[in-house]
């Protein structure tokens, strides 16, 4: 484990040694992600995925530049160490803010408007203004779903609602993703309905684009 710690930081210099944005940067940066997968914290819960999108975006925000947080210095740990205590927050964000949204949701049928709004536990990284560069892996996903080219997300969608598809809700559940709650007024359709179809249909499929692409 030592030597494996000490292979990606000699990678992190490396990366960091060249421009942000250039090939050899976003080649060190997936050759990292793809030595770290394996080893990042693990659990079966349905928000898993995306804590970890989220992850990887503050890694290659802040790996090298701190663009959106605390740099990484090699001094207080690992990289493995580093990505894990992000992931356990972000994870720790979205369990709060599920079962907040369990507790608070009524079917649209029988909800009525109040004055005056709940409190609401917001995650930090929602108010981060967006990098200039996109990373490598992120913007390669959002190339995916959007090209969609055998047309599997646009026809994987809610019943009765062919605009409500994998494709649209992938797209916005990108970092910076927008909230359940802000979909479910957008398309009229209540919090677990969206969620739940999002779990069994769309992150299979992100999944297996992940899979492919050698990241998980």
């Amino acid at each position: 484990m030592v030597q494996f710690d000490e292979q990606l930081r000699r990678l992190v210099t490396e990366a960091c040694g060249h421009p942000p944005g250039s090939p050899q940067r976003q080649k060190l940066l997936t050759q990292i992600i793809r030595l770290t997968a394996s080893r990042l914290w693990r659990e079966s819960t349905p928000y898993y995925q995306d804590a970890l999108q989220q992850t990887w975006l503050y890694f290659c925000r802040n790996v090298c530049e701190g663009l959106t947080g605390q740099i990484y210095d090699a001094n207080y740990g690992s990289v493995i160490t580093w990505l894990n205590a992000y992931l356990k927050r972000r994870l720790q964000d979205f369990y709060i803010n599920q079962n907040r949204e369990q507790a608070t949701t009524v079917p649209l049928w029988v909800r009525h408007s109040t004055s005056g709004g709940t409190g609401e536990t917001i995650d930090p990284v929602d108010n981060l203004a967006a990098s200039p560069q996109t990373p490598p892996i992120l913007e390669n996903l959002e190339i995916w779903a959007k090209r969609d080219s055998e047309g599997e997300l646009r026809r994987t969608y809610i019943k009765g609602r062919p605009d409500v598809n994998c494709q649209v809700l992938i797209l916005k559940r990108l970092p910076p993703e927008v909230s359940w709650r802000e979909l479910s007024v957008e398309f009229g359709l209540s919090i677990p309905t969206l969620s739940s179809f999002y779990q069994r249909q769309c992150l299979p499929r992100l999944r297996k684009f992940a899979e492919l692409e050698g990241l998980l």
